[in-house]
């Protein structure tokens, strides 16, 4: 069983394409094919933003066959954490590589010009990209799609000026609307000198048992139409999230310093919906429409001069530039949220940063001797986009500081306890409880997505090796899950059964016992090149701001959490030996 993988070389302009079928036979691809290519292709101990240090991207056997198998994984050594760095998105990347023939791509090398690949079937181009150097995401997206041929069927990845200048969280904008958002992908792309990739393709794809593929899609058709879970995701999104956070006492307010926001109702999903949303979009091949998009007016120049431009809005970026900096107002949210998808930075590290930023000022240990005059405040959506604006530019040494993170940037400066990050990596917008907290300290990746230990926090309460057992068995399956490459989102579909009957119509036979070993197995290879990479749990600080504040299932204890730790670690090292 055949898995293309295409070579490029920025620093000699070549391309190689290669067979692997062992990636597709034991890992079926995506993450499990990612996380072996990372470990071929990047040395050990490499600095992130050299160009020894490859990006890898990868699809599984689903892709483009069934509902919500839309995805893309990108694997690099992240800039940020100096750990593994993985990142998902969904737009067209995922059927576009499919098209063009390619199961995954390594990007290597680094080139001596700004540059933009253009990938068509077989046809590789290196194409000079000087004259988009220095622009947004927004207007690098539109100058390709006027010059590069394919509309309809080709995808555009780009990063903005935080890449070009390594902010250690920028990002690569996916067709306008989506990312590959955490970790600093877009700061190795700047390092690299690749503005951009454009790939398209035309080529199809036979299936080996068409009756039994058309039951298994139409099944899970049916369920993504008519389950409740994901009805959520088509009707407000996950900015859903926004009021049942604040009414339990969960939702990050001021940098954490209290548990709920006083205008959640104005951030919140249901008036997004009703005031500001103007259209829904969805991935290709996915009928969910979890893609909400806003209108937001904007003053162009003097004289009640007005035009309006098109925002995508999530849960985590209204958290994140939302109530984490006491922002109240949509429009004020959506301008934030503008303002960073334009310079191309992940919106939950810029929100969490500013929000460190803003109660290091308040205190005292940073004055505007280090904020270049700006005086940093809760609520102040003007004096937050300059400060954007300056993290990007670096103008001093405390916005380049900024610019790599808030764990250097507290380190230097000061406010450590209420800087918070776990794993080096900006927290997601959940105070749900102690599983909410470890899980995003031994999470792979250090995210929420790894295992979803803020939803483990809102069931019945559970000692802590239920807990570590829990969050273990969790980041298995979602291993397996993102091997495929699934959405998250449709992770309730996509149970074991259907899985197994999925591949098998698609030629691939596992059993269900099988499909849960690779998740395991595809986990132990993640960890593998974290210890490699020189990953330590004893060296994990956890920010006092945790203990201070109480959290939805109340005050978590520092004692349970670090015994937690420990038995996670102790659980981890028996993955390893097996």
């Amino acid at each position: 069983m055949s898995y293309s993988v295409l070579l490029l070389d920025l620093t000699d302009k070549t391309c190689e394409v290669i067979d692997r079928p062992d990636l597709r036979e034991d890992y079926l691809g995506g993450a499990g094919a990612a996380i072996k290519l990372l470990q071929e292709f990047c040395p050990s101990g490499v600095d992130p933003l050299s160009p020894e240090a490859p990006i890898v991207f990868a699809i599984g056997p689903l892709n483009g066959f069934l509902p919500c198998c839309t995805k893309v994984v990108a694997m690099f050594k992240s800039p940020l954490t100096g750990s593994l760095g993985e990142s998902h998105a969904g737009g067209r990347f995922g059927l576009a590589m499919k098209l063009a023939g390619y199961d995954a791509i390594v990007v290597e090398g680094a080139a001596d010009f700004p540059t933009y690949i253009t990938i068509r079937n077989g046809d590789v181009a290196f194409k000079d990209a000087s004259a988009l150097w220095g622009i947004s995401t927004y207007s690098t997206g539109r100058v390709l799609r006027e010059i590069e041929p394919d509309a309809g069927r080709r995808s555009i990845i780009r990063i903005g000026p935080a890449g070009e200048n390594r902010v250690r969280y920028a990002n690569v904008n996916v067709d306008m609307y989506r990312h590959f958002g955490r970790l600093g992908l877009g700061a190795v792309f700047g390092s690299k000198k690749l503005k951009a990739i454009v790939i398209a393709g035309t080529k199809s794809y036979s299936i080996p048992n068409p009756k039994k593929y058309r039951e298994v899609y139409d099944k899970i058709y049916k369920e993504v139409a008519a389950l409740e879970p994901m009805k959520k995701y088509h009707d407000l999104g996950t900015a859903e999230n926004v009021m049942p956070l604040n009414a339990i006492g969960a939702l990050p307010t001021r940098n954490f310093s209290a548990p709920r926001f006083e205008f959640a109702h104005r951030i919140s999903g249901e008036h997004f919906a009703k005031e500001l949303l103007v259209k829904k979009m969805a991935c290709p091949g996915c009928p969910l429409e979890c893609i909400h998009i806003a209108s937001l007016r904007i003053e162009y120049a003097e004289g009640y001069e007005y035009g309006s431009i098109t925002v995508p809005y999530d849960y985590e970026p209204i958290y994140a530039l939302g109530s984490m900096l006491g922002v109240g107002s949509p429009d004020g949210v959506l301008r934030l949220i503008e303002k960073v998808d334009a310079y191309g930075l992940d919106a939950i590290s810029t929100g969490v940063i500013l929000a460190w930023a803003t109660e290091a000022f308040r205190l005292g240990i940073i004055t505007e001797k280090e904020t270049a005059g700006l005086r940093l405040d809760w609520g102040n959506i003007d004096v937050y986009a300059r400060a954007i604006e300056r993290i990007v530019a670096m103008p001093n040494a405390f916005y380049r500081a900024l610019a790599r993170g808030v764990e250097v940037a507290a380190s230097k400066y000061g406010g450590l306890d209420f800087a918070m990050a776990l794993g080096k990596n900006e927290v997601a917008g959940y105070r749900c409880g102690l599983a909410t907290v470890l899980g995003q300290l031994v999470g792979c990746r250090h995210s929420h997505l790894d295992n979803a230990g803020y939803s483990l926090d809102q069931k019945k309460p559970m000692p802590e090796d239920q807990i570590v057992r829990e969050l273990m068995r969790e980041e298995w399956w979602r291993c397996l899950v993102t091997s495929l490459v699934i959405c998250l989102f449709a992770r309730k579909i996509y149970r074991p059964e259907i899985v197994r009957d999925a591949l098998s119509a698609l030629g691939i036979e596992l059993t269900e016992e099988e499909l849960e070993e690779l998740g395991r197995r595809i986990y132990r290879e993640k960890m593998s090149f974290k210890f490699r990479e020189g990953f330590d749990f004893r060296k994990l600080r956890i920010p006092k701001r945790f203990f201070e504040t109480e959290s939805a299932s109340g005050f978590i204890s520092e004692e349970k959490l670090k015994k937690a730790l420990e038995l996670y670690e102790r659980e981890v090292k028996k993955v390893l030996e097996s």
